[in-house]
C-alpha cells in the first residue's frame, strides 16, 4: 500500500478501505462478534479528499510526556510524547508505542466525534499495526486524513482502545476517513 499511496493516493484509499471493510467482516479477531457479521453493513468512510495529505517534519520540540493507557488484556500500555505535526487546521502530537517492538501512534478526535466520527476518536498512524503511509519520526511522516480509522472499541465496548489525549484534539471538523460505525 505505501507504494500505491505515493503514485495514487486516492486508489491507495480505495485499497485500504476495501481491505479494512475484509478485515472486520471476517478476521478472527475483529472487534465485530461472529454472530453480528452476517448483518454486517460495511464500513462507511467520506470521499478521498486530496487537499487533506500532507507530508510533515515531526517538529521534536516537545515536553517529556508520558501516557499510561490501562488495558482489559495488555495491562498498561505506555506511551512516549516525541513531536508533535503542524497540520493547516491545527496540531497533533505524535506518541511513541513503548511496548509491542515500539511504533508511531497518532490518534485524532476532531469536532465531528460523536456526531459523524466515532465519539472517542480515530486512529491517524498505528505503525505497530502497520497503518501508515510511510516516513519516520526523523524524516517526516506522510499524514493523510482520509485513512483516520475508527478503533476497535467503536465496534464493541468490551474492547479497550487508547484515545485522543488533549493534543491530539481538534476544534474544527475533519471531513475525511471512517464514520461512526452503522448498527451491527
Amino acid at each position: 500500500m505505501r507504494a500505491e499511496s505515493e503514485t495514487d493516493p486516492a486508489a491507495a484509499h480505495e485499497l485500504w478501505a476495501a481491505g479494512r471493510d475484509e478485515l472486520v467482516r471476517s478476521h478472527p479477531a475483529s472487534p465485530v462478534a461472529p454472530e453480528r457479521r452476517d448483518g454486517y453493513a460495511g464500513l462507511r468512510h467520506r470521499p478521498y479528499d486530496a487537499g487533506l495529505r500532507f507530508v510533515l517534519p515531526v517538529d521534536p520540540d516537545v515536553e517529556p510526556q508520558r501516557l499510561e493507557v490501562p488495558t482489559a488484556t495488555d495491562g498498561i500500555v505506555p506511551f512516549e510524547l516525541v513531536g508533535r505535526l503542524h497540520l493547516p487546521m491545527g496540531d497533533l502530537d505524535v506518541w511513541w508505542l513503548d511496548s509491542y517492538g515500539g511504533g508511531v501512534f497518532v490518534p485524532i478526535k476532531d469536532a465531528s466525534a460523536g456526531q459523524a466520527t466515532y465519539g472517542g476518536g480515530r486512529y491517524l498512524l498505528d505503525t505497530v499495526k502497520g497503518a501508515d503511509l510511510g516516513g519516520s519520526v526523523h524524516e517526516g511522516l506522510v499524514i493523510d486524513l482520509n485513512f483516520a480509522y475508527n478503533p476497535s472499541c467503536a465496534y464493541d465496548p468490551a474492547w479497550t482502545c487508547p484515545l485522543a489525549p488533549p493534543g491530539n484534539n481538534l476544534g474544527v471538523e475533519v471531513a475525511a476517513g471512517e464514520l461512526v460505525p452503522s448498527a451491527h
